[in-house]
């Protein structure tokens, strides 16, 4: 879905958008108004103009907060913090650019490509266990199978022998939870069972199963209670 109260970016925006054949323009309007009674459409993203005659885009991706991914244009830089305070994929600067656009939408690809993935949907912690809903089934993941955990933004693929699961958290929020509590970060994309830790250098930890993971600068105090 298209939002800008100028006609001829919004023509832009139909040029760019119908190079790529796996995106569908749905609904196009020139006001935020006209657009609410749409937002109930399956729709993957909206993109609106920050500064709208009326309701502005920013309040417009509030009362969307179902549409999964936004990309805001606009002519006002200085709104682009604003923006990323709410769920925010983009922020473009008019006037649009060909290669501008282009790295836009290759982030949104992105984005999709994670969320596919990201079978495992909910998360239910046990004492002993975590149970994983994945694909309408639950699955029990118990602590002592888990190897480590990788940030993926917004999402943390559990590692077992068995299989990656996904879920969707992050992994400062999950190490938070008590479930985790036995976890160490190590370094910005990984956090560790502390008892699976076999040996470390300055570089990297090595763990059961010849897993070995780079150590993070600012985590090296996270691992001094590791004596080799």
């Amino acid at each position: 879905m298209i939002i800008d109260d100028d006609e001829l970016d919004r023509l832009v925006l139909h040029h760019y958008i119908k190079q790529y054949e796996n995106i569908e323009i749905v609904a196009s309007f020139d006001s935020a108004e006209r657009a609410i009674p749409y937002l109930e459409l399956p729709i993957d993203l909206l993109i609106t103009e920050t500064n709208l005659k009326g309701m502005s885009g920013l309040e417009l991706r509030k009362l969307a907060h179902k549409v999964p991914a936004c990309i805001f244009v606009s002519s006002h830089p200085e709104l682009a913090a604003c923006v990323f305070e709410i769920d925010t994929l983009d922020f473009i600067t008019k006037p649009l650019t060909t290669e501008r656009f282009h790295y836009s939408m290759q982030k949104l690809f992105d984005f999709f490509k994670v969320k596919e993935k990201c079978e495992c949907y909910d998360a239910i912690l046990g004492q002993d266990f975590i149970n994983l809903k994945e694909s309408g089934n639950i699955f029990q993941v118990r602590k002592t199978d888990i190897l480590y955990l990788e940030a993926l933004k917004d999402y943390t693929r559990i590692i077992t022998l068995e299989k990656k699961h996904c879920i969707l958290d992050s992994l400062g929020n999950l190490l938070h939870k008590s479930f985790f509590d036995s976890f160490v970060r190590i370094h910005r994309s990984y956090a560790v069972p502390r008892h699976l830790i076999r040996g470390k250098n300055c570089h990297e930890i090595e763990l059961t199963h010849h897993i070995k993971l780079p150590i993070g600068r600012a985590y090296k105090d996270n691992l001094s209670f590791f004596k080799p």
